[in-house]
């Protein structure tokens, strides 16, 4: 299937990169990837059926190029735009740019890839996350809380008063009774109470609260609870509080020390460079 893009390019020096991208999707489009989409619930009639595995590929290979992004976009091909999410730059991205794009979602699949690869990169993402949670249309408020559990899970400079203050949002938006939105919701919430024993309590109580509420609340509240109290979780909690409260880490333990000569220093690093490229061989 052929899908021109329906815009131009921001500058028509990208119009060969642009080109040669869309062409690239198309070569590797498939019917059958094309018809897949269907039974996991992705509407997106601009679709070529390309695999997410090969566009990630092809946004690796071409590396951050946020101008390349914005023409990806542009063109409304539902794989072009999913290359965004991998090629776009989240230090460039503005507020203004990110709520236009996600006045753009129109299914739940491109509102997750940009939130789970890009948005949650961005110094705006808790902003947005409290702008979005406000909104009606369907996969804005959406974006708002599959962005709060992407941020749950990436993010690890925001401490948990970040976190508990978008716990609110969470409260406010369990209400919400459209399928696409109560999922997210349900997701940052078990998300964010995976991060720490605090929040995990938090996260719990809310939850505990939620259960007893209305239809959509009760769904999101009994999905958590049932999410949070399983053994892996608090074991996942325990062990990562034990890594938080170690006295050293284990980076520390490696560092040579200032009397270790720098021969012998070299010697190692080259050792265990050579053990490493081997182990990458090995598992081609």
């Amino acid at each position: 299937m052929s899908v021109k893009p329906r815009a131009a390019p921001a500058s028509s020096a990208l119009a060969p990169e642009l080109r040669d991208a869309v062409d690239w999707l198309e070569r590797h489009a498939t019917q059958k990837t094309r018809e897949g989409m269907a039974r996991f619930g992705i509407v997106a009639p601009s679709a070529l059926g390309v695999t997410v595995g090969d566009v990630r590929a092809l946004g690796k290979r071409i590396g951050r190029r946020h101008e390349l992004a914005e023409a990806l976009w542009s063109t409304g091909i539902y794989e072009a735009r999913l290359l965004a999410a991998f090629v776009a730059d989240p230090g460039e991205l503005s507020p203004k740019q990110m709520d236009a794009w996600c006045r753009d979602f129109d299914n739940w699949a491109v509102c997750d890839t940009l939130c789970f690869h890009l948005f949650d990169r961005s110094a705006h993402a808790f902003a947005r996350v409290e702008a979005w949670s406000a909104r009606r249309d369907e996969f804005v408020k959406r974006a708002a809380f599959a962005l709060l559990a992407s941020l749950a899970l990436h993010d690890r400079r925001s401490d948990d008063a970040a976190f508990v203050a978008c716990l609110p949002l969470i409260e406010a938006g369990a209400s919400d009774e459209r399928n696409f939105v109560k999922k997210a919701v349900s997701w940052a919430l078990r998300g964010v109470g995976a991060r720490s024993r605090a929040l995990h309590a938090a996260c719990l109580e809310l939850a505990a609260r939620l259960a007893t509420a209305g239809t959509a609340a009760r769904w999101v509240g009994k999905d958590a609870l049932r999410d949070l109290t399983r053994p892996k979780v608090r074991a996942a909690l325990a062990a990562r509080e034990a890594r938080r409260k170690a006295p050293t880490s284990s980076a520390a333990k490696r560092r040579p020390s200032p009397t270790t000569p720098r021969k012998k220093v070299k010697k190692k690093a080259k050792k265990a460079g050579n053990k490493t490229a081997r182990r990458a061989s090995s598992s081609r």
